[in-house]
C-alpha cells in the first residue's frame, strides 16, 4: 500500500505532482498527442518527461511548504487537474471539425451508414469522418504542429496561474467560441459535396418529371457516391491545408 508522508511532500517534490497533475490530464486530450491510438505508456512517458522539463519553469508559482493536510493535498492536485481537463477539452474541439465534416461529406454522399471504429478515438464513426481525423493525427505530427499542442501546456499557466480561481466566465466563452468555429469549418470543409448534392438531385428531379417510369434513386446513388470520390480525391489536400491552418490559428491562442 502507498503511503504518502506529507511533511517530507514538499518543495521541488510537491512541485513536480501538482505539474504533473495539470500535464498529464491535458495529455490524455491535447490534439495529435492524446489520441486513443497512442499507447497509454507513451503518453505517460512523454507526460513526465515533459513535467521534469517544466518543472523549474514554473516552480515559482507553487507552494513550497507541505500541505496542511490530505484534504488540501487533494484540492491542489484536483484544481490543476480541472485546469489541464479545461485546456485539453477546449484544443481537442478544434479537432473536432474533421469528423463534423467528414459526417456530413459521409452524409451527403449516401456512406454515412458505412460505420467503422475510429482510430484515434476507437469509437463507432462515419468511414470518411475517421479517414481525416486519422489524416489530420499524421499531418500534425507530419508538419511539427504538434510542437503548439506542448506550448499549450506552458500557455495553460498564463491563463489558469496555479492557486488562482478559475476563470469560468472566459472558459466558457472560448469554449462556444472554439465550437463555433469547429462547427464553422466543417461545414467550409464539406460545402462543396453538399453544392454537388443540390444539384445532382435538383437534375434528377427534373429527370423525374421527364420521364416518370426512371427509376431516379437505383440512378442516383452510383453517381452520388462515385462524384463523391471524385470531389474527395480532387480537394483532400486543399480541405486538409484549410484544417491545418485553422488548427494553428486555434492552437496559438493558448500559447
Amino acid at each position: 500500500m502507498l503511503h504518502i508522508h506529507l511533511p517530507e511532500l514538499s518543495g521541488i517534490l510537491l512541485t513536480y505532482v501538482l505539474v504533473f497533475a495539470r500535464v498529464g490530464t491535458m495529455m490524455m486530450l491535447l490534439p495529435a498527442i492524446g489520441e486513443g491510438s497512442i499507447p497509454s505508456r507513451v503518453r505517460l512517458t512523454l507526460a513526465l518527461a515533459v513535467t521534469v522539463a517544466m518543472t523549474p519553469t514554473v516552480q515559482h508559482n507553487y507552494p513550497q511548504a507541505a500541505p496542511a493536510g490530505e484534504m488540501q493535498l487533494f484540492l491542489w492536485v484536483a484544481q490543476e487537474a480541472t485546469a489541464g481537463l479545461l485546456i485539453g477539452g477546449m484544443s481537442r474541439i478544434i479537432v473536432g471539425a474533421l469528423s463534423t465534416g467528414g459526417y456530413l461529406i459521409a452524409t451527403q454522399t449516401g456512406l454515412a451508414y458505412a460505420q467503422t471504429v475510429d482510430p484515434t478515438q476507437h469509437e463507432q464513426g462515419a468511414v470518411i469522418g475517421n479517414m481525416l481525423s486519422l489524416l489530420g493525427a499524421v499531418l500534425i505530427f507530419s508538419t511539427d504542429t504538434h510542437h503548439l499542442a506542448i506550448g499549450a501546456i506552458s500557455g495553460s499557466y498564463k491563463m489558469i496561474p496555479p492557486g488562482a480561481a478559475l476563470p469560468t466566465g472566459d472558459m466558457a466563452e472560448l469554449t462556444i467560441r472554439l465550437t463555433s468555429a469547429s462547427f464553422v469549418l466543417g461545414f467550409q470543409l464539406a460545402a462543396p459535396f453538399l453544392v454537388f448534392g443540390f444539384a445532382l438531385y435538383a437534375a434528377l428531379g427534373i429527370l423525374a418529371r421527364l420521364m416518370p417510369q426512371l427509376q431516379v434513386f437505383f440512378v442516383a446513388m452510383p453517381i452520388n457516391i462515385l462524384f463523391g470520390f471524385v470531389l474527395l480525391a480532387l480537394l483532400l489536400g486543399s480541405m486538409m491545408t484549410l484544417f491545418l491552418n485553422f488548427y494553428g490559428q486555434q492552437m496559438a491562442q493558448f500559447l
